[in-house]
């Protein structure tokens, strides 16, 4: 409720944010589901496969369709829906957040913002800066942006990805015709050690294999603990809304958490 009652006074138009909307949103309440046997009742979940892949870790597995079997007990209405086009999530992400971060990030030179670097001529205060400014893995998406953004490799890359990226958002909006929220695994494993994908970033990319394609729709989604591996990590399970749905996101994860006591627990040390 914490997250609901912050919600509520950071949601709706930002006079001073071009890109907010002036929406009336719904109000937050809980107070209804208190006692309720299935506050849940009536709501439409639906399951994508396409979220539950090989070589996902077991104990995700098992502790996310446990919690599904929990919201369901809860008058949930259970259902699968399809969408296709979620393999293409990773790759169309890649492509289009590091071109933007290297759009917008040009910027950051040390003459128009951010701050500069002395050297002895222009050229070196731009490389001295930026060299400075940024770590290596802002570094890494800014090249790979400029790379598809790049003449030649635009329409290839950047403007292909746009288009699948539309496709994505497409699924969703069809399975919200069928639905009322989509519940998916948050990251196919639980954390890896600090560092240990230091040198291979792919393998850190996959891990937000499940959690992107909601970002490419632009929707709302809320994750939240289901468990724990039997090293005592984390598991997080997320529900995705249609636009402007965001109170029912609240009213299932409350629900859910009356029912459970996975969002007091901690892990053993």
């Amino acid at each position: 409720d914490e997250i609901a009652a912050l919600f509520s006074i950071i949601a709706g138009q930002d006079p001073l944010d071009a890109t907010s909307q002036d929406q009336q949103l719904p109000q937050v309440k809980f107070s209804h589901l208190a006692g309720e046997q299935q506050p849940l009742q009536g709501i439409r979940i639906g399951i994508p496969d396409e979220y539950f892949v090989p070589g996902m870790q077991p104990d995700v597995d098992s502790a996310i369709k446990h919690a599904i079997q929990t919201l369901a007990s809860l008058g949930a209405n259970i259902q699968p829906v399809s969408m296709p086009h979620t393999e293409y999530a990773l790759p169309v992400y890649y492509l289009i957040a590091p071109a933007e971060a290297s759009a917008n990030l040009a910027r950051y030179d040390g003459i128009r913002y951010g701050p500069r670097q002395a050297a002895e001529n222009l050229y070196d205060v731009y490389r001295d800066t930026r060299g400075y400014g940024f770590g290596a893995e802002v570094k890494r998406r800014i090249m790979l942006g400029t790379y598809a953004l790049s003449a030649g490799y635009y329409d290839a890359f950047y403007e292909q990805a746009q288009k699948v990226r539309t496709l994505i958002k497409r699924d969703f909006e069809i399975a919200f015709n069928q639905v009322d929220l989509i519940a998916a695994p948050v990251t196919p494993t639980t954390a890896f050690k600090i560092g240990e994908h230091g040198d291979d970033p792919l393998s850190m990319y996959l891990e937000d294999i499940f959690t992107l394609p909601a970002n490419l729709a632009g929707i709302p989604g809320i994750a939240f603990p289901v468990g724990f591996d039997n090293h005592s990590l984390p598991i997080g399970m997320q529900l995705m809304a249609a636009h402007w749905n965001e109170a029912l996101l609240f009213q299932a994860v409350y629900a859910y958490q009356l029912a459970t006591a996975w969002h007091k627990a901690r892990p053993k040390r």
